[in-house]
């Protein structure tokens, strides 16, 4: 009787032990093991671009290739986790996606989420001042959606079309994304103009150029549709370092 008395003792005195300690002692390892996840990095897809993710975030793409060490032509890999709180911190408040803790560095071998965008000699030098680019209207369709920085937010603007009509590059530049991973964007090409501007074509129904493609102002890079909205047209924007800016502030004016 005395022998099972002290079993039974010292098995509640190691589950009282282990219920008061257990959770002092459990390793960051541990942690992150069972799943558990910690704020401020973002987990990169394939399809995805540093463009991409830099654009999701409405943060510069040069800020968040120099915080995560990431030099020309910024090549990013599936699994690999983007630290974005310090640049999140300096722009404007974004929501951050949750992922697993960062791991070890990817072998170098693994295949990066998208090819670099080649920045070579023959992509168009247009100046960063927005004055010297000549912007063009991406389609002449009737203005349904404008700029607005307060509820309900728009950042670039609307404009209505007949589906399949075509869809023009605003200006010079080079195609750094080209896809469908950026949520409520449907089809959707970024276009790369300098260091300072990009601009976007979203909803399309189908895309004409491929990423690191070359294009001229005016060119046919997509036609309208209606991918991830609920009617056709074109969602336009434009980016300056990494914040959207209103279109209206830099495409021509329009007779009439």
């Amino acid at each position: 009787m005395k022998a099972l008395t002290t079993v039974i003792l010292v098995t509640i005195a190691t589950l009282l032990t282990g219920c008061l300690s257990g959770r002092e002692f459990v390793s960051v390892e541990e942690k992150f093991s069972k799943g558990q996840t910690a704020t401020g990095f973002h987990l990169v897809e394939r399809g995805e671009t540093l463009f991409s993710i830099a654009w999701r975030y409405g943060i510069d793409y040069r800020e968040l290739a120099s915080a995560n060490s990431i030099a020309s032509p910024y090549v990013i890999y599936p699994g690999q986790k983007i630290d974005i709180r310090n640049v999140a911190r300096r722009s404007a408040p974004v929501t951050v996606t949750a992922v697993e803790n960062p791991s070890k560095p990817l072998p170098k071998s693994q295949r990066p989420a998208k090819p670099p965008v080649k920045t070579s000699h023959n992509t168009p030098k247009n100046s960063d001042n927005a004055a010297d680019t000549d912007w063009k209207w991406p389609v002449n369709g009737r203005l349904i959606g404008y700029f607005s920085t307060k509820k309900p937010v728009n950042k670039g603007i609307d404009i209505a079309g007949a589906l399949g009509e075509s869809v023009l590059a605003a200006a010079a530049g080079t195609v750094v994304y080209a896809g469908q991973g950026l949520r409520g964007y449907g089809n959707l090409v970024i276009v790369k103009h300098n260091d300072t501007y990009l601009s976007a074509y979203a909803h399309t129904s189908r895309i004409l150029v491929s990423e690191q493609e070359v294009v001229k102002a005016g060119q046919k890079i997509a036609e309208i549709g209606s991918t991830g909205t609920d009617k056709v047209k074109l969602h336009f924007e434009i980016r300056r370092n990494g914040k959207p800016v209103d279109p209206l502030r830099y495409l021509p004016s329009r007779p009439g």
